[in-house]
C-alpha cells in the first residue's frame, strides 16, 4: 500500500472511475489508512463538490463501500461520514437525473436494511433524496413477491425498465465471483497463514514479524473479497427481485393483450359476416345499367338528313 498524504488522496480521487474494481481498490486503500479517516472524509466531500455531475455518484459508491467494509475494523468512517453524508446526498441528488436517483435510492435501501446509521440519519437521507413526500415509492426489497397475483395493485412501484435490467446484468459480468486473479491469489496463500498449529515453527522475532505481515495481508485480501462477494450477493438478490417484478408485469401485459386479441377477433368475425351478407345482397339486387330507359334522358334525335328526306 502506498503512503498516505492529502495530495495522494486527491490524485486517487481524480483517477476514480465508475468501475467496480476502481471503487473497491480505492476503498481498500482508504480503509488501510483509516487512522486518517477525518481528513479522508473532508477531502472526499471537497472533491465530490468539485467533480463533474457524471462522476458524483461514483463518490457515493466509494463512501458506501468504505462505510460498509470498514465496520469490521472500527467505527471511524461510519462516524466521520455521518455529519456530511446527508448534505452529500442532497448535493448529488440535486445535480442528477432520475436514473442516478434510483441508484442513490438503492444505496439508501441497503443502509436501511443493514442499519448502517441510526433512524434519524436515515430519515434525513430519505428527506434529502425524496423530499417531503410522505408516500414514496417502495424499494424492491420492500415488495413481497407473489407470482400468482399480477394485478396493478400487487406492486405500488413501476416495473423495472428494460435498460435497468440490462445494466444490472452487465454489472454482474465483472462480479467478484468471476475474478480469477483474486481466486489465484487466495489459492496461493501460504499454508502458514491458514493453520494455527504451524505457529510452533516460529523460533525468532524476525520470522514472527514476517509471518505477521503475511497474515495481515491475507486478512485484508480475504476481508476485501468477502465484502465484494457480499455486495455481489446483494446485487443478485436485487436483480432477482427486479426480474420477478418484471416477469409479473409481463404476465399481466400478456393477459391484457390476449384479451384484446380475442376482442378484436370477435370484431373481425362480425365485420366479415357483414361483408359476406352484403355481397350476397348485392348479388340479388337488380342491375340498373341493364334496365330500359324510361326517363327520356337519352332520347334519340333524328339527323338533319332525316328531316329533309323524301320519304
Amino acid at each position: 500500500m502506498s503512503a498516505f498524504s492529502e495530495a495522494a488522496l486527491e490524485r486517487k480521487l481524480s483517477e476514480l472511475s465508475n468501475s467496480q474494481q476502481s471503487v473497491q481498490t480505492l476503498s481498500l486503500w482508504l480503509i488501510h489508512h483509516r487512522k486518517h479517516s477525518a481528513l479522508i472524509v473532508s477531502v472526499w466531500e471537497r472533491e465530490l463538490r468539485k467533480a463533474k455531475p457524471n462522476r458524483k455518484l461514483t463518490f457515493l459508491y466509494l463512501a458506501n463501500d468504505v462505510i460498509q467494509n470498514s465496520k469490521r475494523k472500527g467505527p471511524e468512517f461510519t462516524k466521520d461520514f455521518a455529519p456530511v453524508i446527508v448534505e452529500a446526498f442532497k448535493h448529488v441528488s440535486s445535480e442528477s437525473d432520475e436514473s442516478c436517483k434510483k441508484h442513490l435510492g438503492r444505496v439508501l435501501s441497503i443502509w436501511e436494511e443493514r442499519s448502517v446509521y441510526e433512524n434519524d440519519v436515515l430519515e434525513q437521507l430519505r428527506q434529502a433524496l425524496y423530499g417531503d413526500r410522505k408516500l414514496r415509492k417502495r424499494t424492491y426489497e420492500q415488495i413481497k413477491v407473489d407470482e400468482n397475483n399480477c394485478s396493478p395493485r400487487s406492486s405500488p412501484t413501476d416495473p423495472p425498465q428494460t435498460t435497468d435490467l440490462i445494466r444490472a446484468l452487465q454489472e454482474l459480468e465483472n462480479a467478484a465471483s468471476g475474478d480469477a486473479a483474486v481466486h489465484q491469489r487466495i489459492a496461493s496463500l501460504p499454508v502458514e497463514v491458514q493453520d494455527v498449529s504451524l505457529l510452533d515453527r516460529i523460533t525468532d522475532k524476525e520470522s514472527g514479524e514476517q509471518l505477521s505481515k503475511m497474515v495481515d495481508d491475507a486478512c485484508m485480501l480475504l476481508a476485501d473479497y468477502n465484502g465484494r462477494l457480499a455486495a455481489e450477493i446483494d446485487d443478485r438478490k436485487q436483480l432477482t427481485r427486479m426480474l420477478s417484478d418484471f416477469l409479473r408485469c409481463q404476465k399481466e401485459f400478456l393477459a391484457e393483450k390476449e384479451h384484446k386479441l380475442e376482442e378484436y377477433k370477435r370484431k373481425l368475425a362480425r365485420v366479415s359476416q357483414v361483408r359476406k351478407e352484403l355481397r350476397s345482397r348485392i348479388q340479388n339486387l337488380p342491375d340498373l345499367s341493364r334496365l330500359p330507359n324510361v326517363t327520356g334522358s337519352h332520347v334519340h334525335l333524328p339527323f338533319a338528313g332525316d328531316i329533309y328526306s323524301d320519304d
